[in-house]
């Protein structure tokens, strides 16, 4: 199964408001699709998020002319070598590949990866809670309620991005709206030390039904989250922006989390990815996986939850859930899939078991343009 043809659809959507975190404003949304045919007809599909211009370029320059008449089925080699020149880029390319080896097997890629033990997956509603108008509170919780009132049980929404004081009126308010059987999880993008993030204990033992505070400082001081952790009641969790377990390790040994949430487009592909779920297990930590960017990643992430063993013997909380962005992107249509009640059904088919959509895919296409 030789590769005989690389396509890539590079895709830009400009916000009609910019919204944000603490990390800032985004202004605009992209995605870039990569389609690999093999000289059997056989194709696969893989998702990228970077910067446009810098992937496009380094992608058709680079990557395209070394995969050009390579075996599909030396996935593993393929991917590591990419891996040297962009990650990013190596996570989209095996995504294709493994697509590939399951359609020629005639499999799902749940097939491929041993079967299922979850047919459905659990996912929380992740919103972005700042805008640049001064109504930015009640724009969040009027989003918040519409989500939920559309059947999410489990949402994340942001702090970090204004003053604590300020902050923490705004998730005063929210959970005061919002019934007391939605689980809310708060993340902070790492904007705070240790003695501020303290301060977030005043808030949390008002209320009952937290799932999590998502990185609340900088993810490189392990003992600092230890002593965070033991000074709150709420569970911490962290970790999207680590690519290797290696990086983990540190925060497994020393207890400094109680969820782990590697996202696949941050590590070196599916293979890769699926082995931090599976150091997690070993290490007895639960993994809710942060996939905020990416319709197709999104959906080889439920793949991958939907064969990791459950991290507990309860029935009523089989696998924890998984990351599902509810702000304004056009790019979460790409391969549709949408939650019933907050949950997922994971598809059958061979390979992905769905087609792109390709209509969001020539109307979106990017210009080659500059955007800020």
């Amino acid at each position: 199964m030789q590769i005989e043809r690389v396509e890539t659809y590079p895709m830009l959507y400009r916000l009609s408001k910019a919204y944000g975190d603490a990390n800032g404003y985004k202004r605009y949304r992209t995605s870039y699709l990569i389609r690999l045919i093999t000289s059997s007809g056989i194709d696969g599909w893989g998702e990228i998020i970077d910067w446009l211009p810098t992937l496009d370029r380094g992608f058709q320059d680079r990557i395209t002319p070394y995969l050009l008449g390579k075996q599909a089925t030396d996935r593993l080699n393929l991917v590591d070598v990419i891996s040297k020149w962009h990650q990013r880029s190596a996570a989209g390319v095996s995504m294709a590949l493994t697509e590939i080896i399951a359609k020629h097997a005639g499999l799902s890629v749940c097939d491929l990866w041993g079967g299922k033990f979850h047919q459905q997956i659990p996912v929380y509603a992740s919103f972005q809670s700042y805008w640049e108008q001064e109504d930015w509170m009640e724009r969040s919780i009027r989003l918040v309620s519409e989500q939920i009132s559309d059947g999410h049980k489990q949402i994340k929404v942001k702090i970090g991005g204004r003053a604590i004081a300020e902050d923490q009126k705004h998730i005063d308010q929210l959970m005061k709206t919002i019934p007391s059987d939605v689980l809310v999880a708060v993340d902070a993008n790492q904007s705070y030390d240790l003695s501020h993030a303290r301060f977030w204990e005043r808030i949390f033992i008002r209320y009952p039904n937290w799932m999590w505070l998502e990185e609340p400082m900088p993810l490189d001081r392990p003992q600092e989250y230890v002593k965070l952790r033991s000074a709150i009641q709420v569970p911490i969790a962290g970790g999207e922006n680590l690519v290797r377990c290696a990086q983990f390790l540190p925060l497994y040994q020393s207890g400094a989390l109680d969820i782990a949430q590697p996202d696949l487009l941050h590590t070196d592909g599916i293979d890769a990815y699926r082995t931090h779920l599976q150091v997690a297990r070993q290490f007895g930590y639960r993994v809710s996986p942060h996939s905020f960017d990416g319709s197709l990643a999104r959906l080889y992430t439920l793949f991958a939850q939907a064969c990791l063993p459950a991290w507990s013997k309860m029935d009523t909380d089989p696998i924890e859930p998984v990351e599902w962005d509810a702000m304004e992107n056009p790019f979460s249509h790409l391969f549709l899939l949408q939650p019933v009640n907050g949950k997922v059904s994971i598809p059958n088919g061979v390979g992905i078991g769905i087609e792109p959509n390709w209509e969001l895919i020539n109307a979106m296409r990017w210009d080659g343009s500059v955007y800020v």
